[in-house]
C-alpha cells in the first residue's frame, strides 16, 4: 500500500509520519553544552551569543530553543 493511503486510514498527516523525532539524549547533550558555555570563559554571553557559539561548534540549533533551555535552567548573565 502507498504511504498516502496508510496515513489516510490511520488519520495521520504524512509529514508527521516522515519526521524522525529527536531523542531526549540529544536534548540533554545540547543542555549540557549550553550550560558549559554559559558558565565557562563565555560567562558574560547571553543566549543569543551562546547560540552563535553552538552553531560554530556544529550544532543545528535555533535561537528560540536555546532561549527555552536557558530559561528552564535558570541561566542568567552575571552582573559586571
Amino acid at each position: 500500500m502507498s504511504e498516502q493511503r496508510i496515513c489516510r486510514v490511520l488519520g495521520q498527516h504524512r509529514s508527521t509520519h516522515r519526521k524522525v523525532p529527536r531523542g531526549a539524549d540529544v536534548e540533554q547533550r545540547l543542555t549540557d553544552d549550553i550550560i558549559a558555555r554559559a558558565s565557562s570563559q563565555y560567562g558574560r554571553y547571553g543566549y543569543r551569543r551562546v547560540t552563535a557559539l553552538l552553531r560554530d561548534a556544529g550544532w543545528t540549533v535555533n535561537r528560540k530553543s536555546v532561549e527555552r533551555i536557558w530559561r528552564k535552567k535558570g541561566l542568567k548573565v552575571p552582573q559586571r
